[in-house]
């Protein structure tokens, strides 16, 4: 059931949101044991919003259509007296005495909080393997991961346990999940949703975004928590859109598509490969336009962003510096990496994302979006370190990271949709214009290939 179904459902009383509340409650329960999917289950909190919006409802106070309707929030995001570690022993023990914007709003829209899902440790990682909170496992195949470092947030969605889960995506965190556990995950332009109380990996290319189970459920969510916000320097003033106002039609005869000759299409594995022809075989039969384009140089984007974050989270941990230990090794060994850059390498760094925003941008005279799939693979095994894609090893990571990383440098938002090729599922990345989610989604909600639960 969508967003918009359970909504529907809730005004017509056929069902409450009490109901919803206990099903996701006994989806968790089911569920957890399995996934390992959540840190901390708000159950008591869960049916106290619930019978709030039961009664809102009942007395005609309509909050839109997330009232009533369950969610959970990545372990990054700040919660007045509910523990929020962050997947950290750092923050083992943390409870703030204030609320982040996003759920601010979210309680404002009357959703129903269901609790705080499992990530990579500090959200520093695409495995999900967390060494202080456990190993979190894709709902589609256990034995793989699902994705980071929003893992947790990707499965219980996946899972059915909530219709919809806030992760984080510094380099690719939202879209990696919702491409590697078949979901719909979008991070939207930078600044379009505030940061204010998220425990921070990075302070320029941190983005807050949901995963649903349809791009439209991607447009009511974000409707929810887009805005200006003055609590973050970095939070835009520019207009909020009516996401979701896109219509049903999935034709996209008006759009000109974007179809990358270089560097997205390349050290693919076959079954992504397919899959994004046939992405593309389904844009073309519904009207969009194709057009080859030369996209700026991604290589030089994603060295460009590693040196920015390694260098930004070793910053932001600094303060830690005392406690080695409490680190996970794998996470130990970047912030030590980061430290190692000099303050000549981060400065060019950025004069090289400026340079690439600007040429980047020019593609948009020619193209409304740009097709890429979210990832050359498909999710990896856990504990799995390389993998071959056309007969050379790559690293795990490297090749996650490859094609969703440039576009935290950029700035841009990007939409990741199922899409399948027999049985294999996988990530169909949508890239726009800044501010542009609005057609970003709406060509995501035509080409998405929603898998059975």
């Amino acid at each position: 059931m969508t967003i918009t179904e359970a909504a529907a459902a809730l005004r017509s009383r056929k069902v409450s949101a009490v109901e919803l509340a206990r099903d996701s409650l006994r989806a968790i329960h089911r569920e957890q044991p399995r996934l390992n999917a959540f840190i901390t289950v708000t159950e008591e909190l869960a049916l106290e919003q619930a019978r709030r919006a039961d009664d809102e409802l009942a007395r005609g106070i309509d909050r839109g259509p997330l009232h009533g309707i369950p969610y959970a929030l990545k372990d990054v995001y700040a919660t007045r007296g509910i523990l929020t570690t962050c997947g950290s022993k750092l923050f083992a023990d943390y409870i703030p005495d204030y609320d982040c914007a996003v759920y601010e709003r979210l309680t404002g829209a009357g959703a129903v909080l269901l609790g705080k899902t499992g990530l990579h440790e500090l959200a520093y990682g695409i495995t999900s393997n967390n060494p202080h909170f456990g190993t979190i496992r894709n709902p589609r195949d256990p034995k793989r991961i699902p994705g980071g470092s929003s893992g947790g947030s990707g499965a219980a969605v996946a899972a059915g346990m909530v219709f919809f889960a806030l992760g984080s995506d510094t380099g690719g965190s939202i879209r990696i999940p919702a491409a590697y556990c078949g979901c719909a995950g979008i991070k939207p332009t930078s600044g379009r949703v505030s940061r204010f109380g998220v425990l921070p990996l990075d302070f320029s290319l941190d983005h807050m975004g949901p995963i649903t189970r349809t791009s439209r459920d991607s447009a009511l969510v974000l409707n929810a928590i887009a805005g200006f916000d003055a609590r973050d320097d970095t939070s835009s003033k520019h207009a909020v859109d009516n996401y979701a106002a896109f219509p049903e039609d999935p034709s996209l005869s008006s759009f000109r598509i974007g179809v990358p000759q270089n560097f997205f299409n390349q050290r693919l594995l076959p079954e992504v490969s397919a899959a994004f022809d046939g992405a593309l075989e389904r844009a073309r039969s519904l009207g969009a336009t194709l057009v080859p384009v030369h996209v700026p140089d991604p290589a030089e984007i994603n060295a460009a962003g590693r040196i920015i974050l390694l260098s930004e989270a070793s910053a932001v941990m600094q303060r830690f510096a005392d406690r080695r230990a409490d680190f996970g090794s794998d996470v130990r060994a970047l912030l030590d990496q980061g430290a190692l850059l000099s303050a000549t390498d981060y400065i060019n760094a950025q004069r090289l994302r400026r340079v690439c925003q600007r040429e980047f941008a020019q593609l948009w005279r020619s193209v409304d979006a740009i097709l890429t799939p979210t990832a050359p693979i498909g999710p990896p095994l856990i504990g799995q370190q390389t993998i071959s894609i056309q007969g050379l090893d790559e690293d795990v990571r490297l090749a996650t990271t490859r094609f969703v990383r440039p576009i935290n440098v950029l700035g841009i938002p990007g939409l990741s949709v199922p899409m399948t090729q027999g049985s294999f599922i996988g990530g169909l990345q949508i890239l726009g214009k800044p501010f542009a989610e609005s057609r970003v989604l709406q060509i995501g909600s035509a080409l998405e290939v929603v898998p059975a639960p």
